[in-house]
């Protein structure tokens, strides 16, 4: 699928296999285990960024089936008083969990700076988003690299502030 703001031409990008897909999706978990714990441990003092030096919030949801707590450490993606949410996956071929977390309960937290708030996320229209592209670029460059590399709508949720 072709989207007119995305500028990286699928041809310039390595796909991902599909046997790489398990292998990816394990890392992940586990990276994020270790990187969610101690972030949430030292208040977001330590391991407050992912590589490249962008900084890291630790998004929390409730399972879409089990209504469980899960917490997933994302790239930290202002916008005024709310927060972004692309659920990129590096451009791998499904949504991550916490897509389905998000859409079955919508209500969340965010963990920024040691300081957790609780926000509505809902998820934006594709107007939305093509709007929001060249925001989501200067903060996170490789979102284009992601949408470009699949053929799935990188869902992008925009999270307000509950007061």
């Amino acid at each position: 699928m072709k989207y007119d703001y995305v500028k990286t031409r699928r041809e310039d990008v390595a796909a991902i296999k599909p046997a790489q897909v398990p292998i990816a999706r394990f890392f992940i978990r586990w990276a994020t285990r270790l990187q969610v714990a101690v972030f949430r441990a030292t208040k977001g003092r330590l391991m407050n960024t992912f590589i490249g030096g962008y900084p890291v919030c630790v998004v929390t949801t409730r399972g879409a089936k089990t209504a469980k707590i899960r917490r997933i450490a994302l790239i930290h993606l202002p916008h005024g008083e709310n927060k972004l949410l692309v659920a990129s996956q590096g451009g791998m071929p499904n949504n991550p969990f916490w897509y389905h977390n998000i859409i079955a309960h919508p209500s969340i937290e965010i963990m920024v700076d040691g300081v957790e708030k609780t926000y509505t996320a809902r998820r934006v229209s594709d107007e939305e988003k093509a709007a929001l592209w060249p925001h989501l670029l200067s903060l996170y460059p490789d979102f284009d690299e992601y949408q470009a590399r699949t053929d799935r709508n990188i869902p992008v949720f925009s999270c307000e502030p509950i007061a």
